[in-house]
């Protein structure tokens, strides 16, 4: 039998796959719980967009969607679902199932003002998966990254208490440059899927074509790809790292492994040669942590 808070459960383990704890041990308690909530939201979204709910099954279920709803069906129950946490309800009916993700949600909502607009941009964005399978340019890809991966780092900071225009600039940063980490590591994952979030004018700079992504490993010019879009990303990275000097305290120590994060597993796909195709490289947790403790000792050194 499945319990009401199974389908919660089973989103927020997925915590453990990320490259960096999503909130670790030394945060404060109630920060912890305001940033699981948040997790578990864009998870959520997230499977929804990539079709990884069973058809029917709990999740689908709690969102009030029936059997044959498909990915934007879902989207729209739970966007639905989230504007009643903002009290932006007007015309949805109050009765029925409630997803216990939007149950901590609210309560985090409540806690800090959060505005509506970063979570409704991880639904458009998941949205937009449906629709859009291939990027012509980077902006386009920046474009996209705007609604999947920045409002995640926004929110960090507005749990926090710490937005300023200068610090949400910076963190995203750092949040595209995750964002695009995580699209190398999936590039066969993505392709399977119908999806490449490799820009087509890089691509063709690098005579690289879609059937080279399908291959089990990496030619030379696959390689030569990847390597330029992981350069991009420590670019970002590097142009978000003054954010970790900004803050001070606990935060600054999860944001140092953030960006730690994205160092790390860009060291681990340069170690793989940038051959990404047989799976992701993941860092070793040894060299994740020292790479967290050379960022904070760099922000300590500049805050």
């Amino acid at each position: 039998m499945v319990t009401p808070d199974a389908p919660a459960r089973t989103t927020l383990d997925k915590a453990t796959d990320e490259n960096f704890p999503v909130a670790p041990f030394f945060l404060p308690r109630a920060w912890r719980a305001d940033l699981m909530a948040l997790y578990g939201f864009a998870r959520l979204v997230d499977d929804i967009g990539d079709g990884d709910l069973a058809p029917g099954g709990a999740d689908a279920r709690l969102l009030g969607a029936r059997p044959d709803d498909g990915p934007e069906a879902l989207l729209d129950a739970l966007e639905a679902q989230l504007l009643r946490c903002f009290g932006t309800d007007a015309g949805i009916p109050q009765a029925g199932p409630v997803h216990p993700l939007l149950e901590s949600v609210r309560a985090t909502v409540r806690r800090h003002g959060l505005a509506p607009e970063p979570f409704l941009a991880l639904i458009e964005a998941n949205r937009q998966d449906q629709r859009v399978r291939r990027y012509a340019t980077y902006d386009d890809l920046l474009a996209y990254c705007e609604l999947s991966a920045n409002p995640v780092g926004r929110l960090v900071l507005a749990v926090s208490g710490t937005s300023t225009p200068e610090r949400v600039r910076r963190s995203d940063a750092i949040c595209t440059a995750l964002q695009i980490v995580e699209h190398l590591q999936d590039v066969s994952e993505d392709l399977r899927r119908d999806r490449i979030y490799l820009p087509a004018e890089d691509m063709a700079r690098f005579h690289v074509t879609e059937a080279d992504l399908a291959r089990p490993t990496a030619n030379a010019s696959v390689r030569a790809l990847v390597a330029f879009e992981a350069q991009r990303a420590r670019d970002l990275l590097d142009e978000g790292a003054p954010l970790v000097a900004g803050v001070h305290g606990r935060l600054r120590l999860l944001l140092a492994g953030f960006v730690a994060g994205g160092h790390a597993a860009l060291d681990a796909i340069r170690a793989a040669r940038y051959d990404v195709l047989p799976g992701p490289p993941w860092a070793p947790r040894h060299r994740l942590l020292r790479r967290a403790g050379a960022v904070w000792r760099a922000a300590r050194g500049e805050g």
